[in-house]
């Protein structure tokens, strides 16, 4: 089994957009979140949070 790295925000968009599309939407929810936070752009980040419009599912505190 491939060990899979997430060291750039286009990794978690990877991600995020593969379990999308197999039916898992909280985790790619979670994962463009993430992706989102690691963007240094706020257009970018704001885009990426915008292509998985869920709501939230975060708990800060």
């Amino acid at each position: 089994m491939a060990m899979l790295n997430f060291n750039r925000p286009a990794d978690y968009l990877d991600a995020a957009r593969e379990m999308a599309k197999t039916g898992r939407p909280t985790l790619a929810r979670l994962l463009a979140e993430e992706a989102a936070d690691r963007t240094a752009d706020t257009t970018e980040a704001d885009r990426i949070r915008a292509e998985f419009n869920a709501n939230s599912l975060r708990q800060e505190d």
